[in-house]
């Protein structure tokens, strides 16, 4: 499967984050056998960039690895493989934090070109997890509901635990809901960044971004 990322972005706008490297490494067998890929991640980072609450990398970089020790070749390959994922957690912040709020997913496409959400999904609801009394204060509004609603029903898709009937999703909206799944879940992403903010000023951290060390010549 690839990955599924917009545009290059345009002269006047900064570059995107290259998560290619990142990408590559997770899928490496390097990286621990269960940590998260690469759409996976970013939903995972955008859950947390959008949630009730900040929650510190420290918090939430062990999830990533599946509570694992992540092999790196040195130091400077170390700093870059975190670095990608701080700088695109920022990234999602500042697109979410424009005039006119973006945020634009990693999903995977199959050999048919099919789009698949079902790990971005499973990500984005390991980072609800995290808050998980908070979250819950989400589906008291109305508003809130009709925007967190669809992405817990397409987290179904990869769940046993969840039935989409049980939160009010027939299964002809189900159907409307996988066959438009990119749009909505991104549009689903700004709204409930909006949502959070309005109720919360405790800003989220901006993530300092390291720069990679010289690799050692021995």
């Amino acid at each position: 499967m690839t990955p599924s990322r917009p545009d290059p972005a345009s002269p006047l706008e900064p570059d995107p984050v290259d998560l290619e490297p990142l990408g590559d490494y997770l899928d490496s067998a390097r990286a621990p056998e269960s940590c998260m890929d690469l759409s996976e991640l970013d939903g995972f980072l955008a859950g947390l960039v959008v949630g009730p609450d900040p929650v510190l990398p420290e918090d939430w970089l062990p999830m990533v690895w599946d509570d694992e020790e992540p092999e790196f070749a040195d130091d400077a390959e170390a700093d870059l493989i975190v670095g990608t994922m701080f700088a695109r957690y920022n990234e999602i912040a500042d697109g979410l934090a424009a005039k006119d709020a973006a945020y634009d997913p990693v999903y995977w496409q199959d050999a048919t070109g099919r789009t698949i959400v079902e790990d971005w999904t499973a990500g984005f609801m390991r980072a609800v997890g995290l808050r998980r009394d908070a979250w819950e204060g989400v589906l008291e509004n109305s508003e809130g509901a009709r925007l967190f609603i669809p992405i817990v029903a397409m987290a179904s898709l990869s769940s046993d635990d969840i039935d989409p009937e049980d939160i009010g999703v027939s299964p002809p909206e189900m159907d409307d809901l996988i066959a438009n799944a990119e749009t909505v879940l991104a549009a689903c992403v700004v709204g409930l960044n909006a949502f959070w903010r309005a109720r919360s000023s405790t800003p989220r951290p901006r993530l300092t971004v390291p720069l990679p060390r010289a690799r050692s010549l021995h």
